[in-house]
This record gives structure tokens, C-alpha cells and sequence, in this order.
């Protein structure tokens, strides 16, 4: 039963830097200047499924286990928002501030959704550890 916990704390690592991301993103929503110069850029996590080879498989009909996997930590390309604020310091000579594109009520619901998935996760995590006692104690009477 190792595969199940296998890809139930990948899931939780996934979960926890989507989220992680995601409260990035919502921090620097205003953020007009950076290091790099230029508005913050919101940054997306993309996500793969890795197949995990599991001999079990064949038995569930050829179910196989895919473990979630971060491919990358990606910048979002689109155009920075255009404001008019010719007394803002990140103006530029004709009064327009370049802002992160960046929509606070979606990332809002995409982080509540990110922190549910990692709380079914961890749910998931304790019922197999369950199952794996129950069936321990079970084959020892």
C-alpha cells in the first residue's frame, strides 16, 4: 500500500506550492516595481501526472496510479494593466503605471479550491494509514 501514500503526498507537496504560488500572486497584486524591473509578474504552476508503475494495477482492471508532479513554475506573459496615475512614482511620462495582471477575486477562488483539494488530500493520507492498521491488526489474530 506504499503507491497510494506515495501519490497522496505528492498531491500534498503539489497542493502546498499552488497554494504557495497563489498567495504570491495575491501579495503582489499592486506591485508595480521589481527587481527585474516592471510590474510582478503572476507566476502559474503547471502541473503533470506522472504514471507510477504499480503491480496492483492489472488486479483494478488496469487502473494505474498517476502521481500530481510540478513540471514548472511559470511567468504570465499577458500585458501588465495600464493606469492613469500621473502622481504615482512608477509613472511613466505620460502618468500611466504598469500593474500585475493580475485578478484578485480569481486567485482568491482558485486558492480556496488549491486549500480544499489539499485538505481532501490529507483526509485521503490518514484513511489509508487507517486501513493499513485495521488490516495489520487483522492479520495478526
Amino acid at each position: 500500500m506504499s503507491n497510494p501514500l506515495e501519490v497522496l503526498s505528492s498531491a500534498l507537496s503539489v497542493s502546498r506550492l499552488r497554494i504557495n504560488v497563489l498567495a504570491s500572486n495575491i501579495a503582489n497584486a499592486e506591485t508595480t516595481r521589481t527587481v527585474e524591473g516592471g510590474p510582478y509578474k503572476r507566476k502559474d504552476v503547471v502541473q503533470v501526472a506522472q504514471d507510477v508503475s504499480n503491480d496492483f494495477a492489472s488486479t483494478l482492471d488496469r487502473l494505474t496510479l498517476a502521481s500530481p508532479q510540478v513540471q514548472a513554475v511559470i511567468e504570465d506573459q499577458t500585458e501588465p494593466k495600464s493606469v492613469y496615475q500621473p502622481g504615482h512614482p512608477d509613472a511613466d511620462k505620460d502618468g500611466i503605471v504598469k500593474y500585475p495582471n493580475i485578478n484578485v477575486v480569481t486567485t482568491m477562488t482558485d486558492m480556496m479550491s488549491a486549500t480544499r483539494l489539499y485538505q481532501a488530500n490529507a483526509v485521503a493520507v490518514e484513511t489509508v494509514r487507517q486501513m493499513e492498521r485495521e488490516g495489520r491488526n487483522i492479520a495478526s489474530q
